[in-house]
């Protein structure tokens, strides 16, 4: 037979559209022909795939004329994922191999020149995109690849370490001779629960910094953004790193999604299954590199950090264009990068903890160090961020230096276990009430669940009137109130709650929130 189908899969984003890899073998000139859209990864797969082959002892027809065509030919294909079933398809065109026996399994995997198989990126999307679309077949991926996309329930997947290991699965066969033994390098891979805690760095490390670390805990909550001002030293940067330990444990599907984002940015590892993750981009990161792009998209921080945390250090000293990408991830959830041939759409559901500094100096109101900023300086420095950002951060908070004495004999704070209990059983209570954490109520949720009483309504009325408030800042006061609520147990919200969640609202001096 000179014409074979294998199937395969070509990533877009989180999505993972079918492939079908056609082989034609031809009379002719002796040529090796790749079509389909394909990358200059892809194009490269012709001299990997004659090496491959015939280092591992089998035949590639240098006499035939190749045909390979990836359909549908208007898909964009990359990377060397298609070199496994691309090598398959010359060896069933040519007989080597039962392409009868190909139907029903998908492959991915690249290459080595001695037929060694490497992995892919973005194995779990392609499992993740079976599972969604109900569709019945077995996956053929490298070592690494396959434990990675076993993690999707039910996923049927086995790992292939060489070329010949997947050949000898698919060796013709007589009707009277039994079915030839697997080999050592072939096996199915079933994902096995894990039994390893789960580890972050201890809240307990950081001594004092009482008010912090109850934003924190609100922060944890209900999912809301926060702010750490501070002078340098003052702990803005341990407090932020100990934050993911503090949230909910993931639950399976948000674990699956937040993995498959991480291995298309090539970041998965099976040591942090079911980690939320916590991203810390340099404050030179670009547009790009923090919300995604590129030809094809790829995920960027905030879509790494999905279900986890975006980590923003200095954040007056991020270009003015990143930051401003921010805004609608921040209310939307997700991100969607248009380019003049495709569209993406990356989920972004992450909390971001920001850290600055008072003023270029860092010392503004510091008891230990005078400022030498002038209010132009503290102005222009703080204006760096704009009202709109300022606006869509629920939590503000100093971090103020500790003393000496302070910092040397403090005793030791709560651990992160202790915290995460209570935002765990705060978060409970509002799923079982509204099926959704505070910061997603939106509209007339608001006014369903927050529950304010009428003390609490007079009181944040005038509050709001006279602080200048938006309608955001009042909202989002609103949702903060409802999560302080929930983690004292309250069916209402009260004025205590209200006015707590209020001090949470500061307003820096150089930065036109409104």
């Amino acid at each position: 037979m000179s014409l074979s189908l294998v199937q395969s899969r070509a990533l877009l984003g989180l999505e993972a559209a079918a492939v079908t890899v056609e082989v034609h073998l031809a009379n002719g000139l002796p040529s090796f022909t790749l079509v389909g859209l394909a990358d200059v990864e892809v194009k490269e797969a012709r001299e990997r795939v004659r090496c491959a082959i015939q280092n591992s002892g089998l035949e590639f027809p240098n006499n035939k004329r190749i045909t390979v065509n990836l359909a549908p030919a208007d898909l964009p294909k990359d990377s060397g994922r298609f070199d496994l079933p691309i090598a398959l398809g010359i060896l069933a065109a040519s007989g080597q191999i039962d392409a009868s026996k190909l139907a029903g399994h998908e492959f991915a995997g690249e290459l080595s020149l001695s037929g060694e198989l490497r992995p892919v990126r973005g194995a779990l999307a392609m499992s993740l995109a079976l599972h969604a679309g109900r569709v019945v077949t077995q996956l053929v991926l490298p070592p690494g690849s396959a434990e990675e996309a076993a993690l999707v329930p039910d996923a049927q997947v086995y790992s292939a370490r060489h070329l010949l290991d997947v050949v000898q699965h698919f060796l013709p066969q007589a009707a009277d001779t039994p079915p030839p033994e697997p080999a050592a390098g072939w096996t199915r891979v079933v994902s096995k629960p894990k039994t390893q805690a789960l580890s972050y760095p201890d809240l307990a490390d950081v001594k004092g910094q009482l008010g912090a670390k109850r934003a924190l805990e609100i922060a944890a909550a209900g999912g809301h953004s926060l702010l750490l001002m501070g002078p340098p030293g003052s702990g803005k940067s341990m407090l932020a790193q100990r934050f993911a330990g503090l949230l909910p444990e993931m639950t399976t599907e948000e674990a699956l999604q937040s993995a498959a984002v991480a291995s298309l940015g090539g970041r998965f590892s099976l040591d942090r299954w079911a980690q939320r993750p916590t991203c810390s981009p340099h404050h030179t990161a670009s547009a790009v590199a923090l919300v995604g792009g590129g030809s094809p998209p790829r995920p960027g921080e905030i879509s790494l950090a999905h279900h986890g945390v975006l980590f923003l250090d200095e954040l007056p000293e991020f270009p003015r264009a990143a930051l401003e990408a921010l805004r609608e991830p921040l209310e939307s959830g997700t991100i969607t990068i248009s380019r003049a041939a495709r569209r993406s759409e990356f989920p972004a559901r992450f909390q971001l903890i920001a850290a600055m500094n008072p003023c270029p100096c860092g010392y503004l109101g510091s008891a230990q160090k005078a400022c030498r900023c002038s209010p132009d300086q503290v102005s222009r420095y703080q204006g760096k961020l704009s009202g709109p950002l300022i606006d869509r951060i629920d939590l503000h908070i100093e971090v103020p230096a500790l003393p000496p004495a302070d910092l040397l004999l403090a005793r030791i704070g709560e651990s992160t276990s202790d915290i995460r209990a209570r935002c765990t059983q705060a978060r409970d209570y509002a799923m079982q009430r509204q099926g959704k954490p505070n910061q997603a109520l939106q509209g007339q949720e608001i006014d369903k669940f927050v529950l304010l009483d009428d003390a609490a309504v007079k009181f944040l009325n005038v509050a709001a009137a006279r602080l200048g408030w938006s309608a955001r800042s009042t909202h989002r006061a609103l949702k903060v109130a409802r999560t302080i609520a929930d983690l004292a147990g309250a069916s209402n919200t009260q004025v205590g709650h209200v006015a707590e969640a209020m001090q949470y609202r500061r307003a820096l001096r150089g930065a036109g929130q409104t």
